[in-house]
């Protein structure tokens, strides 16, 4: 039987859509929302009826029948910590979203916006999300940071990782559940992931301050100076929030959250913008080599993705400091609109379970 799966995925910009027949990609386009768009609405989730109109419309311009589409999967939100998997769209999940009960965030939409199409489509059409980014799946032993009030939280690029550890394993003729992987999902954020026998033991939180800095956020400073800084009387809670999350990393170095720009200043002979870069390549190689411990050096794979592993300058510094752990494979972009679809597809065919939140 042949699956026509709509795929949708929100960003604070755009909303990103997609058809497939099957795994075949047959329409792509990324919707660019501009600043005049959003900035009528207060919330996040004000903003869902605005973008199913246009993703509507869109999918009418391309001549695209909703009424062939067997399912519609959105990008999974900051929903409360759950295992890896596909998940069906209910009326808890639509809840916990709409009240935004662990955080707002832009992939909120993606399974509100499944869910809203799919109704218009029809009764029997599922909405389903997959690998939210806060699956949860850490060693108990993992959670513990250095004080009982500050406990460790799994909050990362589920969804990028888990697909290309599964991409891996197959291209290898391996159970992904057999593998002991690290994979770094470099991009916005970063996020480096342990992976044992099928599960994420542990992972840097890579949206509230944790591992390498990146290009716009600022990764585990020191906790002392960050205190004193807090108190300081200098800077209010969301200055603060902002210079860990949004203004942090290659943004506060640099003024720029552009790889490509600071890699064009290194042409140029900038010297401090290649320390800083260096400096970013340098503490992602150090939170591989932290992660290798957790499987006792027992490491199978080392796989690198995210929109960063396109920059050959970066990967290169990387592999120079951990290429003695294991072999490296390079899996460049985020492919994020196939993983959604592939863990649909499976789900619609009976090959995975379908979970319920």
């Amino acid at each position: 039987m042949e699956y026509n799966i709509l795929a949708i995925n929100p960003g604070s910009t755009s909303t990103k859509v997609a058809v497939y027949k099957n795994l075949e990609e047959e329409f792509t386009v990324t919707i660019r929302h501009t600043v005049d768009d959003l900035k009528r609405f207060e919330r996040i989730f004000d903003q869902y009826e605005f973008r199913k109109e246009v993703i509507l419309k869109t999918l009418e311009g391309a001549q695209i029948d909703i009424k062939k589409i067997n399912a519609v999967v959105g990008r999974g939100g900051l929903v409360r910590p759950i295992p890896s998997g596909v998940y069906r769209v209910n009326q808890k999940m639509l809840d916990d979203l709409r009240k935004e009960l662990y955080g707002e965030h832009a992939s909120n939409l993606g399974a509100i916006l499944a869910h809203e199409i799919a109704r218009l489509i029809g009764d029997n059409v599922p909405a389903f999300i997959v690998d939210p980014v806060v699956i949860d799946e850490l060693d108990d032993i993992a959670r513990l940071s250095g004080h009982p009030e500050l406990p460790r939280i799994s909050i990362f690029h589920a969804l990028s990782q888990k697909a290309v550890a599964r991409r891996f394993a197959r291209e290898h003729s391996k159970k992904y559940e057999d593998l002991n992987l690290i994979v770094a999902h470099l991009g916005g954020g970063i996020t480096v992931g342990v992976h044992h026998n099928g599960r994420v033991i542990d992972v840097n939180n890579g949206l509230d301050g944790e591992g390498p800095f990146t290009p716009e956020r600022s990764g585990t400073l020191p906790a002392g100076q960050l205190v004193r800084l807090c108190f300081s009387g200098k800077y209010s809670y969301p200055e603060i929030r902002k210079m860990i999350t949004g203004k942090g990393g290659l943004v506060a170095y640099l003024g720029t959250n552009s790889a490509l720009e600071v890699e064009e200043r290194i042409a140029c002979g900038d010297d401090y913008a290649e320390l800083i870069y260096k400096a970013m390549a340098y503490q992602i190689a150090k939170e591989i080599g932290a992660a290798s411990t957790v499987l006792k050096g027992n490491v199978d794979a080392i796989l690198i993705t995210g929109g960063l592993a396109n920059s050959p300058m970066l990967i290169k510094w990387i592999q120079e400091r951990v290429y003695f752990i294991a072999p490296i494979y390079i899996y460049p972009g985020e492919d994020e609109m196939y993983a959604l679809t592939e863990g649909a597809f499976f789900a619609l065919k009976g090959e995975l379970p379908i979970r319920e939140y």
